[in-house]
């Protein structure tokens, strides 16, 4: 395995619908997060690639399941940002009800990376997550994105505030912090990431 195996990403599809995704086999990690948590640029950071996931200065950018293989049997699959995206009501019932149909049948699915700003973690949609993961026993990495916008003092206290809600209400879950601006954290979530993924 190469150093870094999520330089081997590359765009495979947007999807609407499930039956739109690859076929229900290998494994594969699913990025979510509110539309301004910097999800796309978490994605790059970790895959060493500029312009992998779109990145923009209008959040919510994100409106398909995006699908990045690594090789024949590993993805990294890029979710719906979940907030800011100015979308009709009826698009967004169409995408509650195809990510709570994923998030719960999809097996081959090795857990899940919950994109927050550090700035602020553990809102309801964050919440909301992880009680799913803790329900379906699904493995979450929460990561505390662009922590370079605090001091580190402020970067440790969120991160013990974090992790202790998590050990009572999601057990399953970890937290780290990360910025895609200074690269710090990302050989951590590749460790981690690349644990889910190439397991077997």
């Amino acid at each position: 395995m190469q150093t870094n195996p999520f330089r081997a990403a590359h765009y495979l599809l947007n999807a609407h619908r499930l039956d739109q995704l690859p076929a229900d086999a290998g494994a594969e990690i699913a990025f979510a997060g509110r539309s301004n948590a910097g999800k796309s640029s978490a994605l790059n950071t970790i895959c060493d690639q500029q312009g992998l996931a779109r990145t923009s200065k209008t959040p919510g950018r994100t409106q398909q399941i995006v699908v990045f293989p690594l090789d024949d049997t590993h993805r990294l699959i890029d979710l719906p940002g979940y907030g800011y995206a100015k979308v009709p009501e009826k698009l967004r019932a169409h995408w509650r009800e195809v990510l709570d149909k994923y998030l719960r049948t999809r097996e081959s699915l090795r857990g899940i990376v919950l994109v927050m700003d550090a700035r602020h973690p553990l809102r309801e949609f964050d919440r909301m997550m992880l009680e799913f993961s803790a329900a379906t026993g699904r493995r979450a990495l929460c990561l505390l994105t662009k922590s370079d916008k605090l001091s580190r003092g402020e970067a440790a206290r969120t991160l013990l505030a974090v992790k202790k809600e998590l050990a009572t209400n999601a057990p399953e879950a970890s937290a780290q912090l990360f910025s895609s601006l200074q690269k710090s954290g990302v050989d951590a979530a590749r460790s981690t990431l690349a644990g889910w993924l190439f397991a077997d």
